[in-house]
């Protein structure tokens, strides 16, 4: 099981997905570069396909050569760019609140890249860590339900203005990697007979429209709704490992995507 997140998160978003699995898979949930408790250099330029190659370079030090993976938010550009190269070696794919398309049509998107790339976008996101301080719980269908001592985990990885450049560069990449995410889609036949899941937050603001996409994208792909937000990882733990264990034990014509 390979697990890649987005932002502002890091691998301890998929820690309830891991303790289901982990007594019966190898479970390997890196953190991005600039991310988590991984290195944080100011100079990364955060292209998804930058850290495509660091997944890649991971796996081969780690030995993986057949493996289900499992991608979040920007982790969906950075996992299905490494996939597509190799489609061979990917027994499964489960899809959380992703997109692989052009992302400048989306007048939302244009929206946020003009902010991040002005003066207030640079000083919530370097001075005041917004992303993970106040984005992240907006993105929750019920943000008062996350305590304290978890949001606090989701901030410390970010302590300084200094730490904070990858969740600000890996934002620019929403509307800068475009291009790139539309030519990425265009390879996505590739994996049409991979056996696929979508888990989907129903109540997602920015990406709760992308769902009909990803059904004709990959046709053949099993569906879950959850009604959560952007983070069904996190606000429905048991729901989404329960799904993934089903998935994998069973046929994906099985599954049952009742919630």
């Amino acid at each position: 099981m390979v697990f890649v997140h987005g932002t502002p998160t890091w691998s301890f978003l998929y820690r309830a997905q891991i303790r289901e699995l982990s007594r019966s898979h190898r479970c390997i949930a890196a953190d991005n570069l600039g991310f988590g408790l991984s290195d944080k250099p100011a100079s990364f330029d955060q292209h998804p396909a930058r850290h495509a190659d660091h997944l890649q370079q991971l796996l081969a030090h780690l030995g993986v050569t057949r493996y289900t993976l499992v991608v979040h938010d920007f982790g969906g550009p950075i996992g299905l760019a490494l996939a597509l190269r190799q489609p061979e070696r990917v027994c499964r794919l489960v899809l959380l609140n992703t997109w692989l398309w052009a992302t400048a049509p989306d007048a939302r998107a244009r929206r946020v890249d003009g902010l991040l790339r002005s003066w207030l976008g640079r000083l919530l996101y370097l001075r005041f860590n917004f992303s993970p301080r106040v984005l992240l719980r907006q993105a929750l269908a019920r943000p008062g339900e996350l305590s304290v001592a978890v949001h606090r985990h989701y901030l410390r990885p970010f302590p300084t203005p200094d730490s904070r450049w990858g969740l600000l560069r890996l934002g620019y990449q929403l509307l800068g990697a475009s291009d790139w995410y539309e030519e990425q889609s265009r390879l996505l036949p590739r994996l049409r007979a991979t056996p696929a899941l979508l888990i989907w937050g129903r109540h997602n603001a920015f990406l709760g429209a992308a769902l009909p996409r990803w059904q004709q994208l990959l046709p053949e792909a099993q569906t879950l709704e959850l009604p959560v937000g952007h983070f069904p990882q996190e606000e429905a733990p048991a729901e989404v490992g329960q799904a993934l264990r089903r998935f994998l034990a069973s046929p994906p014509s099985h599954l049952d995507n009742r919630a």
